[in-house]
């Protein structure tokens, strides 16, 4: 449990929260050139009950729309109002990147890259050293929601480093059909959070600036199932997928510039020598296979219709086990 967690108030934006109590609070981070603020809307609910803390985040990556929908169906369905504990979420983190549906801050810096941030820094680095200070030190656990950049669109998964033992437990508690060990990536928000001691699950699902119901709803039911298995919600966690832990991954890249054709096999397993996608020129000279190096499962295709050699086009497994 969080320090202060006890307590009969505690205090997040210098607003006291008593036990079972809800609140609507205001990150102001920034303003525009033309005055207006820009503020983080965070909301808090606390049950009667002590227990953990669990961080909902969503929209670090403004146009990672799917995020946003999942944290806002969570909170339509008063998922986030705990038997015991606090939650603690934020649907729009990159308040300007969300506005104009971009990836980065108007600084051009992707706030996912700043982290642990400088009161003093660029835009983006403010951004996150407020969140650091005066947000994530409540927290216990986090989970961090994305999709794919650019014309990537990720099958249903969490990754996590899996720092301590119980994280598995979690990752699988959470219900994703695939359960990805990746490293943290430097300056992130997740390598911050680990740094701090937090537990933090990443979930990646879909692609930027689309609507996916299918993912939206594993990550509301993931959630919530992470919840149950915290002792914050009533019942057990419902798992009613077949999960695959991979514990090593690797891109797949265009070996040359063209049209780009994938094939439907994305979260499939394929063998070795499967045709995963060709790539042809617009001048009927070439057509060139990309293949399978292995035997292996695909949890992330590349959607772009003309690519270049070098682009990343499928993010396939190299070591796994199956549940």
């Amino acid at each position: 449990m969080s320090k202060g967690m006890s307590d009969d108030i505690i205090t997040l934006l210098g607003t006291g929260i008593a036990r079972g109590e809800s609140k609507r609070l205001e990150l102001e981070v920034a303003r525009l050139h033309t005055r207006n603020k820009i503020q983080i809307p965070i909301n808090i609910e606390r049950a009667k009950v002590d227990g953990p803390v669990l961080l909902l985040v969503a929209g670090i990556h403004g146009d990672e729309t799917n995020g946003v929908a999942i944290v806002r169906e969570i909170i339509s369905r008063n998922y986030h109002k705990p038997k015991a504990g606090t939650v603690i979420t934020i649907p729009v983190f990159n308040v300007f990147g969300f506005l104009n549906q971009t990836r980065e801050l108007p600084d051009g810096k992707d706030l996912n890259r700043m982290f642990p941030g400088a009161e003093d820094g660029s835009l983006a680095s403010q951004f996150a050293f407020h969140f650091r200070t005066k947000i994530a030190p409540l927290a216990d656990y986090v989970i961090d929601f994305h999709t794919g950049s650019a014309d990537r669109n990720n099958v249903t998964q969490v990754r996590s480093g899996f720092e301590t033992p119980d994280m598995l437990d979690l990752a699988k508690a959470f219900g994703a059909p695939f359960i990805i060990q990746s490293r943290t990536i430097p300056k992130s928000l997740r390598e911050t959070l680990v740094k701090m001691g937090k537990k933090v699950l990443l979930f990646e699902g879909g692609k930027t600036r689309s609507i996916d119901l299918d993912v939206i709803d594993t990550g509301v039911k993931g959630a919530l199932n992470v919840m149950r298995h915290l002792g914050m919600q009533d019942g057990e966690p419902e798992i009613d997928v077949e999960q695959t832990f991979i514990n090593k991954t690797t891109w797949l890249r265009a070996p040359s510039s063209g049209l780009f054709f994938p094939e439907n096999i994305n979260g499939k397993w394929v063998e070795k020598r499967t045709i995963l996608g060709r790539i042809k020129d617009p001048y009927g000279d070439y057509e060139k296979n990309v293949r399978a190096p292995h035997g292996c499962h695909v949890v992330c295709s590349n959607t772009a219709s003309i690519v270049n050699r070098g682009d990343a086009l499928f993010h396939i497994s190299t070591q796994e086990k199956r549940n």
